[in-house]
């Protein structure tokens, strides 16, 4: 099953997914920027990074705008070229920035990984997977024990 989801996911643009996401995508336009969600939208990926079905793991969609950063024009006299206002583009990752606002967003739970879901031309949607270390399910995993701060020693 997970070798059908991978090849599904490897072209996404073409066959059924490519449908099948744009109605979604219809949806999530209009939902909040930072939703928790039961299960992953892509289970092989999220398994790959970690991800397991049990107490303790979370699962969070968030939108983060696409493109570089918008910098207002200053108002007083500059030549073009020191005006400072065009391909200005953030040091961080789109990921990296979708992961910080879900980490605020759940400051009890630590972030494990995150992967692309879908994009649009405004808006690039990311999957969060955040485990509570303090639960007692993640501290006996061997996997992911060490997010809670348990050290074997």
């Amino acid at each position: 099953m997970y070798r059908h989801l991978q090849q599904a996911w490897r072209a996404p643009g073409g066959g059924y997914l490519r449908d099948l996401m744009r109605e979604r995508a219809i949806i999530w336009r209009r939902q909040p920027v930072v939703v928790r969600i039961d299960k992953p939208t892509r289970l092989d990926r999220a398994r790959r990074l970690g991800y397991k079905a049990k107490k303790g793991f979370v699962v969070v969609r968030v939108r983060v705008r696409r493109g570089g950063r918008r910098k207002p024009r200053p108002k007083m006299g500059r030549r073009q070229k020191r005006m400072g206002v065009s391909k200005y583009t953030p040091a961080k990752s789109i990921k990296l920035i979708a992961e910080e606002r879900v980490a605020r967003r759940y400051p009890n739970l630590e972030v494990l990984n995150s992967y692309w879901v879908w994009e649009d031309g405004t808006s690039k949607w990311h999957e969060v997977i955040l485990v509570d270390p303090n639960s007692p399910s993640i501290k006996t995993d061997k996997d992911v024990g060490w997010i809670s701060g348990k050290s074997k020693s």
